[in-house]
């Protein structure tokens, strides 16, 4: 399997986001991906605020016509492909994620159960979490998402562990609070918390970031994929647009 990791530019302009990610994943495909991870909250970036009236409207429903933009994309390429979303169902918000399958069709939708993606403060008849850890078995092989801070709460990390999947889709939104783009601050500080808790999950983790230029954060982007067992298996640095290709074996386990 060939997978592309694409680290995309977000900028206040959704639609011109979502034109940059059809570029992109036409591009991997090209290339021979077959599977694109995209990062959480790919086309807005995570700029939830903690007031309804502005975040509200920010939200898509799943399915609507967000998903079946990618749907459009997956089925013009023949590819599976992974994105974060910020997923709106009646007047409640979720940070979500979805698998679609190259017939554009949701195989997996998952709801981030770890709360941080939100003020402790926000309205939590608004600003909601998921439940369940699900699982997609797939001819590429068996995948569960997990977004973000879900990596580092054990108990998530065991439960996903426990449906012994062969891929994890990681969509990730991280900044520095300076807003610094720092490699080196990442490779010492950050990246052995990262090996750790993947190790505790115990497969291969896909995982990408989106860049963003906002203020007062700074989304600084990167993308890696890393062993089961925490090495990191391939990487493209922070700081900029662009797309990891990688190849790596699917399991005999994945469906005919």
């Amino acid at each position: 399997m060939r997978a592309a990791l694409i680290v995309n530019q977000v900028t206040a302009d959704r639609e011109a986001n979502l034109a940059h990610i059809g570029t992109a994943v036409s591009a991997a495909a090209a290339s021979g991906a077959e599977l694109i991870v995209l990062p959480e909250m790919a086309a807005t970036g995570l700029i939830n605020n903690g007031d309804p009236d502005h975040d509200l409207p920010l939200g898509q429903i799943i399915p609507g016509p967000l998903t079946r933009t990618f749907g459009k994309m997956v089925r013009r390429d023949g590819l599976y492909l992974a994105v974060g979303i910020m997923e709106r169902e009646g007047n409640a918000l979720y940070d979500s994620a979805v698998l679609l399958s190259p017939e554009g069709r949701i195989v997996l939708h998952y709801r981030r159960i770890q709360p941080q993606w939100h003020a402790p403060s926000a309205d939590p008849a608004v600003y909601r979490q998921g439940e369940m850890v699900p699982l997609a078995n797939t001819p590429l092989g068996r995948f569960v998402f997990l977004i973000c801070g879900d990596l580092f709460d054990d108990g998530i990390a065991a439960r996903a562990r426990e449906l012994q999947p062969d891929w994890v889709l990681f969509p990730f939104a991280r900044c520095f609070a300076d807003g610094s783009r720092s490699q080196r601050r990442w490779a010492q500080s950050e990246l052995p918390q990262y090996a750790t808790q993947v190790q505790k999950v115990g497969c291969t983790t896909l995982m990408v970031n989106y860049c963003s230029e906002r203020d007062p954060d700074s989304y600084f982007g990167g993308a890696m994929v890393m062993s089961g067992s925490g090495q990191v298996l391939s990487h493209i640095p922070l700081g900029k647009p662009g797309t990891l290709l990688v190849d790596l074996a699917v399991p005999s386990s994945g469906e005919p």
